[in-house]
């Protein structure tokens, strides 16, 4: 996602941008950050947007690294947590090779490895690995490639919500899709993101240097799909993944 995207969304980002936080209602993040972290640690909030984690780890370690690509992001965090004294700002783009970036004990990277760019994807994972000292840990959530295609399964076999769901415009547009699919990259609001297969994210994250130590569902209700969902739809739920990993 380019600058300009998030530039734009800040000031509108608690409506337009989904809250894992509070969905994540069996706390499976929180409760690994506070297994891993401890008071002497910084900790890196690699996407931090407007800080929505700050509460969580500023009182868990010595310092948070808060980085974003926008600035408005950071200063809206920056307003909004003036309590927090122990939070560093930092405004950096994780798809660029030039990026200086402070190594920490630990890191969180919250959806924000969105960007449908492949070859921005493997310079933001490279980037991951430059930010965690020898030894830390990082917590990551994505979207979950699997849980798009069961909520697309369901949406088609039963009709859920068929007027959100209008059939492709044109061939053009279809192929593109088609296109993005192969790569795990699929339209949320007419916006690219790109989403993970468990597996890849594996994969990934070995060729990056780490070593993945822990994979959990980060599991939603329905309504985070469809705007009527049926009644008898309860599990399987949707999901985000977590992966923990340690830096080799």
């Amino acid at each position: 996602m380019k600058r300009s995207y998030w530039e734009k969304m800040a000031d509108r980002y608690n409506e337009e941008i989904f809250d894992v936080r509070r969905q994540d209602k069996k706390a499976l993040i929180t409760k690994a950050i506070r297994k891993y972290a401890e008071p002497s640690h910084r900790i890196i909030d690699i996407g931090c947007a407007i800080g929505k984690w700050f509460p969580v780890l500023s009182p868990l370690c010595k310092e948070v690294v808060a980085l974003d690509i926008s600035k408005a992001n950071l200063e809206i965090a920056r307003t909004t947590h003036t309590k927090l004294t122990n939070i560093t700002y930092l405004q950096k783009d994780m798809s660029r090779t030039a990026a200086k970036l402070p190594v920490c004990e630990l890191g969180i990277c919250i959806n924000a490895i969105l960007t449908p760019t492949a070859k921005d994807r493997r310079i933001f994972f490279q980037n991951l690995a430059r930010c965690i000292a020898r030894k830390g840990k990082l917590i990551v959530t994505v979207p979950s490639l699997e849980s798009y295609l069961l909520a697309r399964l369901l949406q088609r076999e039963y009709k859920i919500d068929a007027s959100s769901f209008p059939p492709v415009a044109s061939p053009q547009k279809g192929l593109r899709h088609w296109n993005n699919l192969l790569q795990g990259v699929c339209d949320i609001d007419e916006v690219p993101h790109k989403h993970f297969l468990a597996e890849e994210l594996d994969l990934l994250f070995t060729k990056a240097g780490f070593t993945p130590l822990q994979l959990e569902k980060i599991e939603y209700t329905w309504n985070t799909e469809f705007n009527r969902p049926p009644r008898w739809l309860k599990t399987p739920r949707p999901w985000d993944w977590m992966m923990v990993v340690e830096k080799n």
